[in-house]
């Protein structure tokens, strides 16, 4: 997925993105031109990733401007404001998608007099400047990554954190990307990442399309490879990071940690700073989406648990700040040392635009 294959085009007219949902079994662009039919994308899973969902969004916001040039200046402003609400609502723990839409909103702000033609073309620039950034974020990022990797390293990652979950290359895997560019030899073992089984579908995809060899391996796997010296490091992507360090990501990170704890095994996270939430103190303040109990009672049309059974399926859980051996970001890596002595805030002040 070096470049032949985009999670994310403009085609001049509307932003087309890859179902994800139906792979690994078929490639497919959806068009998306209205705000509506974004978040409609980002709450079914047509696009996921924290990443990936805030340029999805920021190119909802510059359709919307675009579907409404020539309307009266209170329509415009009036449905404009629509178009962030549903936005805003459309999956609430990736913070990108809030610092995506927070960021189109100063720009509005700022041009709302202009002509609505000027503005929509001024929107869409800075959703194509947020897509451009995303990836050379992910490319630096790659880079600070790999230098943690050595030369025949076997390493776990659960969910998916690819070049599917960002504009391009990925963030977790993107290290791996960069690291197999840079020579080195690595093998990638890849959690299937139950209930919607984004390991098994997209992360596994993701590295056979490149040649990277992967293994998969169900969920309940990981702790007896890690026992058996198996498994050398563990990297992850992730939605939102809290002021203190802890991190929310896919549901089964936690208990990935607390194995990495237990058999001495790096636990790294990459991410953009973008996806750093310095006004969430601490993981008990992330909100954690609970998605519907169809996910859980099989796959598709296929039921495997009986009808009548209480079902819980919380999309995400939280990774405490001292389980994390190091954050990864294009801005260098953070530390646990960094993230424990309450620095993280300092760090990220001085790089954030």
């Amino acid at each position: 997925m070096t470049g032949s294959v985009e999670t994310l085009r403009w085609n001049g007219q509307s932003i087309e993105m890859i179902d994800q949902r139906l792979l690994p079994h078929q490639l497919q662009y959806r068009s998306y031109n209205s705000a509506q039919g974004v978040a409609d994308a980002i709450r079914t899973m047509v696009i996921r990733g924290a990443p990936a969902i805030g340029v999805a969004a920021a190119y909802g916001i510059a359709l919307e401007a675009k579907r409404l040039a020539g309307s009266s200046p209170d329509t415009f402003i009036k449905q404009m404001e629509s178009g962030f609400n549903v936005l805003g609502t459309s999956r609430p723990t990736a913070v990108n998608l809030f610092w995506a839409l927070n960021r189109m909103r100063k720009i509005l702000d700022n041009i709302i007099q202009l002509p609505q033609e000027t503005i929509a073309e001024m929107l869409i620039a800075q959703a194509h400047s947020i897509l451009k950034e995303d990836i050379e974020a992910n490319r630096r990022m790659g880079i600070f990554g790999a230098s943690l990797l050595r030369d025949g390293m076997r390493v776990l990652t659960h969910c998916n954190a690819g070049a599917l979950a960002t504009a391009g290359h990925g963030t977790a895997l993107g290290v791996f990307r960069s690291a197999v560019e840079s020579g080195k030899r690595i093998s990638v073992f890849a959690d299937e990442t139950r209930p919607v089984l984004q390991g098994a579908r997209l992360t596994a995809w993701e590295m056979v399309q490149e040649s990277i060899p992967v293994t998969l391996i169900t969920d309940n796997m990981s702790g007896h490879l890690m026992s058996q010296g198996e498994i050398d490091a563990i990297i992850v992507g992730t939605d939102r990071v809290a002021a203190n360090g802890d991190v929310a990501n896919k549901i089964g990170t936690y208990m990935v940690a607390v194995l990495a704890k237990r058999h001495s095994i790096p636990f790294y996270v990459a991410c953009p700073l973008s996806t750093i939430d310095l006004n969430i103190p601490d993981g008990k303040a992330i909100p954690i989406e609970e998605r519907p109990a169809n996910e859980v009672k099989g796959f598709g049309e296929l039921h495997w648990a009986p009808e009548g059974v209480s079902i819980r399926n919380p999309a995400f859980d939280v990774t405490p700040a001292e389980l994390v051996t190091a954050l990864i970001t294009e801005e260098g890596i953070i530390d646990n040392k960094i993230l424990i002595s309450g620095k993280l805030t300092e760090f990220v002040e001085k790089y954030r635009k």
